[in-house]
């Protein structure tokens, strides 16, 4: 006898499967990248389906990312862009750059990601040394969780009065919520969301869906 779902997991089936308006670039996308063994990296449909969203209510058009994996959240940010939008996407990873490039260009938005191969800290330095400051629209956050504090530091000064920042993981499967819970990560995550709390500089909201997505406005 199968053993019957979660209520939790019937729920992630549903809104993955059912409520997802995703194209084939972007199932294919999916598809090629389970194949890898950190595929767990990868956002969920639920996810992206929220950046687009955001995008479309801010009518953002500059936009950074840090982490950008096989590219499923650039793909589904750089479809909800207008035309002239642009996507600073970062990661250091050419080899998933690649299975993203490849569904980028089959979804015909290739043009507006700016992939930078190299560690974001020294894209975002790079961009605040140029003109950026102020400049983007919209910050997405999904890389490596003890350099979260640093990023959060660098978009807000990137981000325009109004930008808003999306951070993802900030519930780290419950774990920040756990008082013993006191790992690198999880302590990293857990004093960002509090800092972010007595941040006078944004207005905020945390989310419970998906793995805890954090979303700052800056003032």
């Amino acid at each position: 006898m199968a053993q019957r779902l979660s209520s939790a997991e019937l729920v992630t089936r549903f809104i993955d499967e059912r409520m997802s308006r995703e194209i084939p670039a972007q199932q294919a996308l999916r598809a090629e990248t389970r194949k890898l063994p950190g595929s767990g990296m990868m956002s969920r449909p639920e996810s992206d389906a929220l950046l687009q969203m955001l995008i479309r209510l801010t009518g953002a058009k500059h936009v950074i990312e840090v982490g950008t994996f096989t590219g499923s959240g650039s793909l589904a940010m750089a479809l909800a862009l207008p035309e002239d939008g642009r996507i600073v996407a970062c990661d250091v990873n050419a080899e998933w750059a690649a299975i993203g490039r490849k569904h980028w260009q089959q979804a015909g938005i290739a043009h507006k990601i700016d992939l930078r191969l190299a560690p974001a800290s020294e894209t975002i330095a790079a961009l605040l040394k140029g003109d950026a400051a102020g400049t983007f629209d919209m910050a997405f956050i999904d890389a490596d969780k003890t350099g979260y504090d640093a990023y959060y530091e660098g978009c807000l000064k990137l981000l325009r009065q109004g930008g808003l920042m999306v951070l993802d993981n900030m519930l780290w499967s419950g774990h920040v919520a756990d008082p013993d819970m006191h790992d690198k990560d999880t302590n990293a995550l857990r004093a960002l969301n509090l800092k972010i709390k007595d941040d006078g500089r944004v207005d905020f909201c945390l989310l419970s869906a998906d793995d805890g997505i954090l979303l700052a406005r800056k003032r």
